[in-house]
């Protein structure tokens, strides 16, 4: 895509984002679902294969441009951000083990959004990673999957759970495997979670596995393999767009901050001629955009194959994170009082950015990864 259709893609989604989006974001907000027509129409702007190669029926843009335009999506309703960060970065973790006849059967589908697809790694039971319980026995060419998992974001309503397990009587990463398992599979009780906080609308699920069964020919790459297409294919390019997520959603709160400040008028003054409002303005305007270049940095090297992307993920998450943090609570702060209120804008773009310190890994994951990083280099 040249850069003209690029900028005028972006716009085309800025005005999505800003008008359709938006009443989206209020029907969501009232019923606390996401209607399927957000979805389709997601689907027909194109919105849902922007990442995937062109060969595959995508737009074929490359990471870091993607991430451009994730960030304008981020500045809409979570929920909405949630399904094209999805759509776009799933179909990376199956394709890179896949086969020629699983990419048919499971890449394909997802990329042109006839198939959803739930990453499912997160346990009740254990940390996130080599401390996987969920456990599979082979009899012949089916496993029989036992276990449990949660917060698995899209769970309820999916066509697919990329599911991380171990060979029974496995430990570490030795053992681990990578399975497309069907949604209709049999042995397995679905449970929708409780609401959140924020990020309202989008479903997460509790899932209890009893010796479901699934075909071997539905394991992605070698045994020994699960972490591998879990943390590379997806986690590292997922954490960079996560952080590019967080970028966007500070920049709306910004937008509000700033609007506020410029509107509401206090002892004759606005609230944007005092010294405090403005100079806090000023360190959120700075905080987002070295955030902002972090992440694209991490984004660039990831394109390029640098083994560094992983540690650098982290710190563009990390950093991210703490950024959004500071410029929710100086944005809501500028709103004063009303502000916490359901009827300020600010007040759903607060609860959201608390979803972002628990997406893709906590800030203590990411500190771990770094320090990993960090250490090895020193030795």
């Amino acid at each position: 895509m040249d850069e003209k259709d690029f900028r005028q893609l972006a716009a085309d989604i800025e005005d999505f984002v800003r008008g359709p989006g938006e009443r989206y974001a209020e029907e969501i907000e009232r019923t606390h679902k996401v209607p399927a027509a957000l979805k389709q129409d997601l689907r027909d702007r194109g919105y849902l294969r922007l990442a995937a190669p062109e060969e595959y029926g995508g737009l074929g843009i490359e990471f870091p441009r993607f991430l451009e335009l994730m960030e304008l999506f981020s500045m809409s309703h979570a929920s909405l951000r949630m399904i094209v960060h999805v759509h776009n970065g799933v179909w990376r973790a199956i394709d890179q083990f896949a086969t020629d006849e699983q990419r048919k059967r499971f890449v394909l589908p997802q990329v042109s959004a006839d198939a959803t697809v739930a990453f499912t790694l997160t346990e009740p039971t254990a940390g996130t990673g080599a401390d996987l319980r969920c456990s599979v026995v082979q009899e012949g060419d089916t496993y029989f999957l036992s276990g449990e998992k949660h917060l698995i974001t899209f769970g309820v309503e999916c066509d697919y759970w990329l599911l991380f397990a171990r060979l029974e009587g496995t430990t570490g990463k030795d053992g681990t495997v990578a399975l497309m398992v069907p949604r209709d599979v049999p042995g397995v009780d679905v449970k929708p979670m409780s609401e959140t906080m924020g990020v309202r609308g989008t479903d997460h699920a509790h899932l209890v596995f009893d010796r479901a069964p699934v075909p071997v020919a539905n394991r992605l790459g070698e045994v020994g393999r699960g972490l591998d297409v879990a943390l590379g294919g997806f986690l590292t390019p997922s954490r960079i767009s996560v952080a590019m997520t967080c970028v966007g959603l500070a920049r709306r709160a910004q937008e509000l901050a700033v609007e506020h400040a410029k509107g509401r008028t206090t002892f004759g003054k606005p609230l944007a001629a005092r010294q405090a409002i403005s100079f806090a303005l000023a360190e959120n305007a700075t905080d987002i955009e070295a955030a902002r270049q972090l992440t694209l940095h991490a984004a660039r090297q990831w394109q390029a194959g640098d083994p560094a992307a992983a540690g650098l993920s982290s710190m563009a998450k990390l950093n991210a994170v703490d950024m959004l943090t500071r410029v929710t609570d100086k944005a809501l702060q500028v709103h004063g009082g009303i502000g916490y209120w359901e009827s300020s804008p600010i007040e759903r773009v607060y609860r959201d950015a608390r979803a972002q310190r628990f997406e893709e890994g906590t800030n203590e994951i990411q500190k771990t990864v770094i320090a990993r990083d960090v250490l090895g280099a020193v030795r």
